[in-house]
């Protein structure tokens, strides 16, 4: 079991679902039930994912939950920040700006699970 609370990668994820729920408060109020709340739950399961994995009781267990904030949620998230950018929901700033932090939390999520197989 990880203690997930210190892991820089789970941090780094708090940080980013903190500037997805300020970024998605200026979304239309006709997203609120659509868009806007399907990218607070991506943004939200990428530390989730990383948390519920530490706290499972083998590292193969671990290294699944990582795989699913890797792929499922960091890659969900940026696809939806994507289309928010075509809507004109977001600029391409803020796009970029998130997607380089997803980019950052992907990489670590990688070198954690090479890691945990070393």
């Amino acid at each position: 079991m990880h203690d997930y609370k210190k892991l820089d990668v789970w941090n780094l994820a708090i940080e980013l679902v903190t500037e997805v729920y300020r970024i998605t408060d200026s979304f239309p109020k006709t997203e609120v039930y659509a868009m806007t709340t399907q990218i607070r739950r991506s943004a939200v399961s990428i530390p989730s994912n990383i948390a519920e994995g530490a706290g499972r009781k083998s590292e193969g267990q671990f290294k699944v939950f990582l795989g699913y904030a890797y792929g499922s949620s960091c890659c969900e998230l940026e696809t939806q920040l994507i289309i928010s950018e075509k809507l004109k929901y977001i600029d391409s700033e803020a796009l970029n700006i998130l997607s380089k932090k997803i980019a950052s939390i992907q990489k670590m999520i990688y070198k954690l699970i090479e890691s945990l197989n070393n």
